[in-house]
């Protein structure tokens, strides 16, 4: 009786939490939803590319230029999202987005596309420092990590419905794909400007050039966060390149490769929301850590794993490090912010996972060429270097700001 009333009460208080959540902050949750859902063009780019005669090198240069894209927008969306106001840095990543992925989509000879899909990686992307900063400015510090929570629900469950609808639209005309990708985000952009607040600002005249940059770098235990966030991200970033040369070594087949990746996305769908509702209790080091050190460890056995139950097993412990870790350290960077600075605090934590999702294909093929151990074991040991870094506490140097 004692554990049922427990579970009746927790329950009750995370329905209050959802219940008091402000309005602004279900408009973005929604918003982001529709942008994630309308990502039509990224799943379905290679299918394009090699459908108009390129060759998968210049495919993978292609795709690149969108994960280019990604890192030179990360600390200019952070600037926009803390100087042009939170809601106008949205729209205007949605509205530009929309722009590119219709230039894209009329883009004719590889140069050409290869601008294209690096201008598109660039404006899709330059939302994410200010979305995760208006979280910060809507919710109170004790909501934060079931808003994060949320919003990461919201991103997950658009890309789980989206890649699907992308294939059937691309059967019929890959034309739909990019007019529906640029109506998504058009849509959000009308979304943010009718219904999503401003957000903190800061006067350009109350900083001089660097000077927040050099604030931000001054946090000593944010910049511990980030150096173990890179240990981490170049790991994670395995299963969309190692994983599947390992998964095809085994012998199995591309679509077996699929339902694991699928099994990840789902696991997260159904069991991150209650996770957090459970998380969001203890102090966010901790459970950083702990959430790193599960991500990388479970990515290192994979070098154990030729079945495919213990493949789906390896899977698992990968996402539940990656469903402890991921709303927490949201709310963690958020608290640590000033709030004139949460929008740069967040464009380098963009900017660490950008850097590792460029670095970390490139870096595990190279190793796993010449020893696959090697890169299993790598992956493990960088995953408690991570750890250890989460847990760093040293002090911050005051900047004079």
């Amino acid at each position: 009786m004692k554990g049922q009333a427990a579970s009746g009460s927790e329950y009750r208080t995370f329905a209050q939490n959802l219940r008091t959540l402000p309005r602004a902050s279900w408009v973005l949750f929604g918003g982001t939803f529709i942008n994630r859902f309308g990502m039509f063009v990224l799943p379905m780019l290679a299918f394009y590319l090699k459908r108009n005669g390129y060759t998968t090198a210049e495919t993978g240069l292609v795709i690149s230029a969108y994960g280019a894209g990604t890192v030179v927008t990360s600390l200019i969306g952070g600037h926009l999202a803390d100087h042009f106001g939170r809601r106008n840095t949205i729209a205007l990543s949605m509205f530009a987005s929309g722009a590119a992925m219709l230039a894209l989509s009329q883009a004719r000879g590889y140069s050409a596309t290869v601008v294209c899909t690096f201008l598109a990686g660039s404006a899709a992307e330059l939302y994410r420092p200010a979305s995760s900063a208006l979280i910060g400015d809507l919710v109170g510090p004790g909501q934060l990590v079931l808003a994060f929570g949320l919003y990461r629900f919201a991103i997950n469950l658009g890309f789980a419905a989206g890649p699907a609808t992308a294939g059937f639209l691309a059967h019929r005309s890959y034309l739909y794909i990019f007019v529906a990708d640029a109506l998504t985000s058009f849509a959000y952009g009308v979304i943010a400007l009718a219904a999503l607040p401003h957000g903190a600002r800061t006067a350009a005249r109350q900083e001089q050039a660097g000077d927040g940059l050099r604030a931000v770098l001054a946090d000593r235990r944010f910049v511990y966060f980030l150096l173990a966030t890179l240990c981490l991200t170049w790991v994670d970033f395995q299963m969309l390149s190692t994983l599947a040369i390992h998964v095809d070594n085994e012998g199995f087949s591309p679509s077996q490769y699929g339902m694991l990746i699928s099994l990840n996305g789902a696991l997260i769908v159904v069991f991150e929301l209650a996770l957090t509702a459970w998380t969001a209790r203890f102090p966010p080091q901790p459970l950083i850590a702990l959430g790193y050190l599960l991500n990388g460890v479970g990515m290192a056995l994979t070098g154990l794993a030729h079945t495919l139950p213990a493949l789906a097993a390896t899977v698992v412990v990968w996402t539940l490090g990656e469903m402890i870790y991921a709303p927490v350290a949201g709310a963690y960077v958020t608290n640590l912010a000033p709030a004139h600075l949460r929008g740069r605090y967040h464009g380098l934590l963009v900017l660490t996972y950008s850097v590792g999702s460029l670095l970390g294909p490139a870096i595990g093929t190279a190793v796993f060429a010449r020893s696959e151990a090697t890169l299993w074991i790598a992956c493990g040991v960088s995953s408690v270097f991570a750890a250890v870094l989460a847990l760093a506490r040293p002090a911050k140097v005051e900047s004079g700001l």
